[in-house]
């Protein structure tokens, strides 16, 4: 939801396409085509200690660490990003990157 706000902000889209593209999303996520997972207790470390250890080498910001954290304690082995930056950090935690 924050994506599709900024593009509204940038004014790279309408306040009515917005609302499309949330419906959709909320429609996907309803027939099951993306899963809702808390996350586990340790994500929160895992977080920090990259941000600690990779961050000021690679200038990774807030949410890529917590994307990146979050795959890792959810047992992910993949991790798709089209941000760079996001994609070496993953590569850095011992994620194989798309």
């Amino acid at each position: 939801m924050h994506a599709v706000a900024q593009h509204v902000f940038r004014k790279e889209i309408t306040a009515l396409e917005s609302r499309r593209a949330q419906a959709e999303l909320q429609r996907d996520l309803g027939g099951g085509l993306w899963l809702m997972a808390a996350l586990p207790e340790d994500v929160w470390e895992t977080f920090a200690a990259l941000a600690r250890r990779h961050g000021p080498r690679l200038g990774v910001r807030t949410l890529d660490s917590l994307h990146v954290a979050a795959a890792l304690g959810l047992g992910g082995k993949t991790f798709w990003t089209f941000d760079q930056k996001q994609a070496k950090l993953a590569a850095a935690a011992g994620l194989q990157t798309f």
